[in-house]
């Protein structure tokens, strides 16, 4: 799968390829080349994912009141 596929084109291939899987009534070999590519989506989707969420911070609010920012996913609530 070419790195340029954007993360819905490999979604769309993913969920293609489970469709096809959970008809049930196609050849032993394109049941495993189906299943083959849908793990190939899951994987970049998989990637993407963590590239977008390395990328993302969250802005938080000092008890001073002034604002600072830390990487996603390591706030934790205060209250």
């Amino acid at each position: 799968m070419p790195e340029e596929t954007t993360f819905e084109e490999a979604l769309q291939k993913l969920e293609e390829a489970v469709a096809r899987l959970e008809k049930g009534q196609i050849p032993l070999d394109e049941a495993l080349d189906s299943f083959e590519a849908g793990v190939q989506s899951a994987n970049l989707c998989r990637k993407k994912l963590q590239a977008v969420e390395a990328r993302i911070e969250m802005l938080t609010k000092n008890s001073d009141g002034s604002f600072t920012t830390e990487p996603f996913g390591r706030h934790v609530d205060q209250d």
